[in-house]
């Protein structure tokens, strides 16, 4: 922009405003007034910005508060009077707020009260003393006098007009201290002992008095005076019980693993040192200490005093040393061993002694016995004594015999971890199950992890060890479930211990029956249906791992091995139909939790209701491999014995019926079949209700619906049967359906739009075309939004910019006032500097 010369009117507004001043004031204005734009809006901010900057901190603002000050509607008389009908009650309400009456004055015997609350003593006119309201001269030297009146003597009235007051000395102040002391001490010992005589006194008078008051009255009266005691309330009840309660005691702290598995082997090792002692016929009662007899006559002439016990107290690495502690007791226990040997012995010999003095006072008796003699019956005494010790000891084992064999029937309570599956068979042979559960508890208990460090490979062997004896268990004859299912629990508590080692088994176990299925589909092209032991297998992965997850490393194969069972081997026989129905119980099992969709579960029930019908009414729906339509196993469960229906009753299918099935009767099988097909039923039922939140439940369940109600012949089967089929079509039709299905709407059709080309005339290029008066207007009013919108961006960039100069002028100037003042006290110092340097020269020239 230019230097000088003003902008135009059309480009700045406030150029016209100052331009108007400048015709009308003249020269002077033309003086006043800047001479470009920047000029203009410095000037601007400085009366606006500026002003508003410097009082950005400042509060004091007046502002009129006065009723209807700013009010333009109220004449001034108005609010004169309102002002002061509003200041009369203000001072009203602080003044009077205790006031009965203002008009009426409260008097007391003609006196107000108001006076008398002045506290000004009103003189009577009949007192004839002069003096009222005064106080003494003593008094005022005792307590205004600064204490000099305590030091003075009193004197009578007469010699302190004569002679003026003379002062005690400090000697003569601590004998009269003294003096009044031992005047009050002898005081009180009087008064002590006169009240002393006075006691005693009354107390002897009071005895004499006592003998002829003194009467007990008779029981007879007493009970008639007794009254009835009132009964405690039950809240005093209850608070005395709480006061008798036990106060709550610390607990011991609790012990880690490692200390109970300590605990447990020593106690197993101590219980098994036992049965053997017991075993080998060691009597508890003969290692006991037995009391040394004492005659009357002993004089205690070996009476040796107790060695003295104490020891230094050593510690070691912060703690007591208990080992030297633990040698001593040894060595003590030892030391008492040898003397309970040296009293026995000398038992024996005061006993042999004993028993000579008495030989020898018979002796004396008879003098006419010959030595020959006395030495015979010596002999003779020797010997019954050996016979009546032999016969002792004949006794004794007879009665430790008992003991023997039932400590060699006992259980051992040690074991140690069998090395192969042999030595594990053989260690459990013979043993009932609960012994067996004994000796596997008592195995995890001695060989705990925690007390060596080979003890977790041992068990994990054990593991496997286990798992193949419960599979040798299923695959016998009669396979021994009830076995199976106890050692089910020591099977878990591996497992808990050890999960890696416990999946890998299983896995290894279920690998080799999935390569084996392969393997056999591919060489016969199809197979049956697998063992009772891997049936069992896979209902101990129910029990050991989480069926609910996702995926797992050993529920998830164990699930597909379960889905090709189902769909890959054939239903040739009934044990086949048994075996199918349980897989179908534990995938029911496996998914109770995650509700997982299972295709080959449904598909099964389907054929299993299939080979239940006749080949008359086997037709018009589809069944899925491994059941086909046709064949000569269509009719696997169809029953048609008339009495054997009605004999029938409801019993759960056992497992263990697979491998006793061939020696029943045809009776058995009939009954068998109608089991499996209400077990069919029930698993309808609870299929129905784990799924019947599936969108798609009703069409999954479609063919099971149409089998049942179109297909199966209900009448002929008994009673019981039927409430299981109505039950579980019940539950099939009573769900509802979770969607709604696709339907066309009800409105017309938008035709599709199209794409003809719009033309538009163009006049002139380069230039806006007109267009209709709203979208001029529209135009234009955007364009004025964008130049509004600029210019307000410009003019806040400009106010920070001002206002960050302003800022820095601030701070520039505070610098300088500081650097001035700097200088000025630098320059004081160096006058006096200099000031004190020439006096201190003038010095030195003096």
């Amino acid at each position: 922009m230019p230097s000088s010369g003003m902008a135009p009117a059309s480009a700045n507004p406030r150029a016209q405003e100052y331009s108007s001043a400048l015709l009308l004031g003249g020269n002077d204005s033309l003086l006043k007034l800047p001479t470009s734009t920047v000029q203009w809006h410095v000037l601007s901010r400085n009366q606006t910005l500026l002003k508003e900057y410097k009082e950005r901190e400042k509060t004091n603002v007046f502002k009129d508060k006065r009723f209807g000050e700013y009010n333009t509607k109220i004449t001034p008389e108005e609010k004169m009077i309102r002002r002061f009908t509003l200041e009369r009650q203000q001072n009203y309400g602080k003044k009077n707020i205790y006031n009965l009456n203002e008009d009426e004055e409260l008097t007391h015997y003609g006196q107000s009260l108001a006076e008398i609350e002045k506290l000004n003593d009103i003189v009577d006119s009949d007192s004839d003393t002069e003096e009222r309201g005064t106080l003494s001269a003593e008094l005022t030297a005792a307590h205004f006098g600064g204490g000099g009146g305590l030091l003075r003597k009193k004197v009578s009235s007469e010699q302190q007009d004569e002679e003026e007051e003379k002062p005690k000395s400090r000697k003569e102040l601590i004998e009269e201290m003294i003096a009044k002391s031992k005047q009050e001490k002898q005081e009180r010992q009087t008064r002590r002992e006169s009240a002393l005589e006075l006691t005693e006194k009354l107390d002897k008078d009071w005895k004499e008095i006592q003998t002829l008051i003194a009467r007990k009255a008779p029981k007879s009266e007493r009970k008639d005076k007794e009254v009835e005691k009132p009964k405690p309330d039950e809240y005093d009840m209850i608070v005395r019980e709480l006061g008798f309660e036990m106060k709550a005691k610390p607990s011991e702290r609790l012990k880690t693993e490692e200390e109970l598995a300590k605990e447990e082997q020593a106690r197993l090792q101590k219980l098994e040192a036992d049965r053997l002692r017991r075993m080998r016929g060691i009597d508890e009662e003969a290692n006991q200490k037995r009391p040394s007899h004492m005659s009357a006559d002993d004089l205690a002439d070996g009476f040796i005093l107790d060695k003295d016990d104490r020891r230094l107290l050593s510690y070691k690495d912060g703690k007591i040393n208990i080992e030297n502690e633990e040698e001593e007791g040894e060595e003590g226990e030892e030391e008492e061993e040898e003397e309970g040997d040296n009293e026995d012995e000398e038992e024996s010999q005061e006993e042999s002694a004993s028993e000579d003095e008495e030989d020898a006072a018979a002796d004396g008796h008879s003098d006419l016995e010959s030595d020959l003699e006395s030495e015979g019956e010596a002999a003779e005494n020797k010997e019954e004594k050996k016979h009546e010790a032999n016969e002792n000891e004949s006794q004794n084992v007879e009665k430790l015999d008992p003991k023997r064999e039932a400590a060699k029937s006992e259980l051992p309570y040690t074991f140690a971890v069998p090395e192969s599956y042999d030595t594990f068979k053989s260690l459990l042979a013979g043993r009932t199950i609960e012994q067996q559960l004994i000796i596997l508890e008592r195995i995890q208990k001695c060989n705990h992890p925690s007390l060596a460090v080979g003890n977790k490979a041992k068990l994990e062997k054990l593991f496997g060890f286990l798992l193949e004896y419960i599979g040798e268990l299923a695959t016998l004859d009669l396979p021994e479930l009830r076995t199976i299912d106890k050692l089910v629990l020591p099977l878990y508590n591996l497992c808990q211990m050890f999960p890696e080692a416990a999946s890998d088994s299983i896995r290894f176990i279920l690998r080799d029956a999935a390569h084996d299925l392969e393997e056999v589909i591919e060489v016969k092209g199809r197979a049956t249906l697998p063992a009772l032991d891997t049936l069992i297998y896979l209902k101990i992965v129910s029990l050991l791992f989480p069926t609910s997850d996702f995926w797992h490393p050993v529920v998830t194969p164990a699930f597909i091995y379960m889905s090709q069972l189902l769909t890959k081997c054939r239903i040739t026989t009934l044990q086949d139909v048994i075996k199918g129905l349980f897989i179908c119980c534990l995938f029911l099992e496996y998914v109770s939790l995650s509700r997982r969709f299972v295709p080959e579960l449904i598909n099964f029930l389907l054929g299993v209701l299939h080979i239940s019908l006749p080949k008359s009414q086997a037709q018009g729906y589809t069944v899925v491999h491994p059941f086909t339509p046709v064949g000569k196993n269509l009719e696997l469960l169809l029953v048609c014995d008339k009495e054997d229906l009605k004999s029938w009753e409801k019993q759960n299918v056992p497992l263990s019926i697979v491998t006793r099935l061939k020696e029943a009767s045809r009776t058995e099988i009939n009954h068998t079949r109608l089991s499996c097909l209400a077990l069919c039923f029930d698993l309808i039922k609870k299929c129905a209700v784990l799924y019947e939140s599936l969108p798609s439940f009703h069409e999954i369940m479609h063919p099971v619906r149409i089998l049942l109600t179109k297909h199966m012949p209900v009448n002929e089967y008994p009673e019981k049967m039927q409430e299981w089929y109505h039950s579980a079509l019940k539950e099939l039709e009573n769900k509802v359906k979770h969607y709604i299905p696709l339907v066309c709407e009800k409105k017309k059709p938008v035709p599709l739009k199209q794409y003809t080309p719009k033309i538009v005339k163009v006049l002139e290029f380069g230039r806006k075309q007109a267009g209709s008066k709203k979208e001029q207007e529209r135009k234009q009013l955007i364009q004025r939004h964008k130049r509004e919108l600029k210019g307000a961006i410009r003019e806040i960039r400009k106010d920070n910019q001002y206002l960050a100069r302003m800022q820095l002028s601030e701070i520039m100037e505070r610098d300088a006032a500081r650097k001035r003042k700097v200088k000025e006290l630098l320059g004081s110092l160096a006058t006096q500097e200099g000031e004190w340097k020439a006096m201190k020269r003038k010095k030195w020239k003096n």
